[in-house]
């Protein structure tokens, strides 16, 4: 509204063309103001925001599955160990069952 008055006080000689352009100057400021196209420098800044959110997303998305990767490492050596135990005891029992086999057999063979 600024723009409008001080066109109005230029031309208030003649006051029909005054007041013409006032509103003119009126319905162009309420236009620009309205206005809600984006501008290259608020595309430029919306980029850069979007671009930082997406590096700390991929930031914080590399850290949680380091963190997956190091307890499934874990949990795969706890896995490997029991399993090397159970297959020692297998083992252990096997042997030893094939040992009474042999004696029993010798025993039957005496």
């Amino acid at each position: 509204m600024g723009f409008a008055i001080k066109v109005y006080e230029a031309f208030k000689d003649d006051e029909v063309k005054a007041k013409v352009l006032a509103e003119f100057i009126e319905k162009v400021e309420e236009a620009i103001n309205n206005n809600q196209v984006a501008t290259r420098q608020d595309l430029h800044v919306q980029e850069l925001k979007l671009t930082r959110e997406i590096k700390e997303v991929e930031l914080k998305l590399t850290k949680e599955i380091e963190q997956v990767r190091a307890e499934l490492k874990i949990e795969i050596q706890q896995i490997k160990v029991s399993l090397l135990k159970w297959l020692i005891g297998l083992l252990l029992t096997q042997t030893v069952t094939i040992i009474g086999v042999i004696i029993g057999l010798f025993q039957v063979l005496k």
